[in-house]
């Protein structure tokens, strides 16, 4: 078994790509028919301009490319919460969504009653690592968290995972409390960097890879600064489960912006449970032996897509046939 090929883009990249290691997986999918074959495959992605989009983007090129469905699309979308629903409700084939968006359904299935899609929501694997980036202008005067007591922060669009995120680190910050609260406002990406460029907002807080190339984009137009957020994560962990960690956004990923910690969340690729094996194992096939046709081109600080790194999915459910996939892979 060959050792595993590290890809690295633009020196921070460093993505684990394992070579030669599909011949059990192949051996599994050989016998799948054309009538196997699913008309299509959809995976819903996230908002314009967006590495969720981006990455569902490749996704389903691939998936569609190596036969796996007749079709596949990516789907724009609000993100991580309105993805899960899509999955849940058959909209989706495929999402991909922060992880601690997804495990409130796996909470959610302990106590909810039989017959219920609770319990339903299963991954394919972790693909990569997000970014909380917590962004002001550059001229704004503001330098921590703790400076945006009672400023109008955007939060993420409605049904994003990034406003289950951002409100959990504005509480863990103690901005939700009264006389120091925040105003928290849900507008998506785009629109939000538009507010802070006309000073509508003081802050937003949106949860991508590094760089988002709109963002990449508004430090050239206006100047952003990122604050600190790698202080608030014990609390965060503390108030609301160990999903979250210490990650790095480097220096000249945003302009002159210098290097800053921030918090960082696993991103799950996620499907039902009753997905069928032959798809799954094909497409965890993808995810191992054709990493490198998704990386999305922005990407310079993403890790992923080793079996190392797959596997760790932050206590959500891997489906069985994945499971099975990844056995095989191991040995």
């Amino acid at each position: 078994m060959p050792d595993p090929a590290a890809v690295s883009r633009r020196n921070a990249l460093k993505t684990a790509v394992t070579l030669g290691l599909g011949g059990a997986l192949l051996a599994a999918t050989a016998g799948c028919t054309t009538e196997d074959r699913p008309q299509e495959i959809t995976v819903a992605g996230g908002e314009s301009g967006g590495f969720y989009l981006e990455f569902a983007t490749l996704l389903a090129h691939l998936l569609q490319r190596e036969g796996v469905a007749e079709r596949a699309v990516a789907q724009t979308t609000g993100g991580s919460l309105e993805n899960i629903q899509r999955v849940l409700s058959g909209e989706a084939t495929l999402a991909i969504a922060l992880a601690d968006a997804a495990a409130q359904d796996t909470a959610r299935a302990q106590t909810s009653p039989a017959g219920t899609d609770a319990g339903q929501l299963v991954a394919l694997g972790k693909v990569y690592q997000n970014y909380v980036h917590c962004i002001v202008r550059e001229d704004s005067g503001i330098r921590t968290f703790a400076d945006l007591a009672g400023k109008t922060a955007a939060v993420g669009e409605v049904g994003s995972g990034t406003t289950l995120t951002a409100g959990r680190i504005i509480a863990a910050a103690g901005l939700s409390d009264p006389g120091r609260a925040m105003q928290q406002v849900n507008l998506g990406l785009n629109h939000a960097l538009a507010s802070l460029k006309d000073r509508s907002i003081d802050v937003m807080i949106q949860s991508g890879g590094v760089p988002t190339a709109p963002i990449a984009a508004a430090a050239q137009d206006f100047g952003v600064r990122l604050l600190d957020l790698s202080e608030l994560i014990p609390a965060t962990r503390g108030n609301s489960g160990f999903f979250y960690d210490r990650v790095l956004i480097p220096a000249g990923s945003y302009g002159t912006a210098p290097a800053v910690w921030t918090v960082g969340v696993a991103n799950l690729l996620l499907c039902r449970k009753d997905l069928a094996d032959h798809v799954v194992r094909q497409t965890v096939e993808l995810l191992v032996e054709q990493a490198q046709d998704l990386v999305p081109k922005s990407s310079t600080g993403v890790q992923f897509l080793s079996p190392e790194t797959l596997i760790n999915t932050a206590g959500v459910p891997l489906h069985p046939a994945a499971q099975a996939a990844y056995r095989a892979l191991h040995g």
